[in-house]
């Protein structure tokens, strides 16, 4: 089988035979996108790589949608991982300024973004601020896509989370879709939330091509859907601070591109 081509975030890879193994996940890559052959000429894979070339002009019935998490905060770098839901509203760390800022260079180089949308928790709200410097376009915010309400667990390790709420903790493993985490959302309230609000941007900018920074656990369940996975499955998709998605929506159907690109992140730690 051919050697797949890389993008950020995801492998590009010429589509198995069915008796064929798919090719293994390189470093860095989250999930493979399989292409047909005639399409390989037309890849651009070497460093000098433009987001451009993966994000055309829509047409006038398509909106692309970059969906992208917020840069990191102090709590996102604390380790052990401790949960950070909506009822911690901390700023940017200078970590997550660096990428934001990384971020919002990266995409003045695509074809025209025309909106800048995001969740009305400060971490969203500076990274949108970020993207748009070098737009000259003002962020919007959603109120609707703030993160997943953690509850009890706020500002815990999942160790932690183990040791004072083992049963609870157990459902929400099992299932997140169904059970919440405690005294806060589950997956499906968090989709229930998020999706319309989403869907509603997708309709509006037809023939355009918009930002919405949310976050962790909003992009995962909305990726799932996307999809077709279990949103209990969600938890296994990886999101990394300002990782890029792009998702393609055209006559009612809408398609996940690439997932999590990070390509703009290089030698900023992450």
């Amino acid at each position: 089988m051919a050697q797949p081509l890389t993008l950020p975030g995801v492998i590009l890879s010429l589509k198995p035979e069915a008796s064929s193994k798919r090719p293994k996940l390189l470093p860095g890559c989250r999930s493979i996108r399989y292409i047909d052959k005639s399409s390989r000429s037309a890849i651009s894979t070497g460093p000098d790589m433009k987001l451009s070339k993966m994000v055309p002009h829509p047409e006038t019935d398509v909106t692309n949608l970059l969906l992208i998490r917020h840069g990191a905060t102090p709590p996102n770098e604390q380790r052990p991982f401790i949960l950070q839901g909506c009822g911690i509203n901390p700023s940017l760390s200078e970590s997550g300024q660096k990428q934001a800022a990384a971020l919002g260079q990266f995409l003045s180089s695509t074809s025209p973004i025309h909106h800048v949308y995001c969740s009305p928790m400060i971490r969203a709200r500076e990274t949108a601020e970020a993207i748009c410097e070098p737009l000259g376009l003002t962020p919007q915010e959603v109120a609707e896509i703030h993160e997943c309400d953690v509850g009890l667990w706020e500002g815990k390790s999942w160790d932690i989370i183990m040791q004072e709420f083992p049963e609870a903790y157990d459902a929400f493993i099992h299932d997140p879709y169904q059970n919440r985490y405690e005294g806060g959302e589950s997956y499906g309230d968090v989709l229930n939330r998020t999706e319309p609000a989403i869907q509603s941007l997708l309709d509006r900018h037809l023939g355009e091509t918009i930002v919405v920074v949310a976050h962790n656990v909003v992009n995962r369940v909305y990726l799932a859907r996307v999809l077709g996975l279990e949103i209990s499955k969600a938890k296994d998709l990886a999101q990394t601070n300002t990782g890029i998605n792009l998702i393609r929506y055209q006559q009612g159907e809408t398609k996940v591109i690439t997932m999590n690109s990070i390509f703009h992140l290089n030698g900023i730690p992450h």
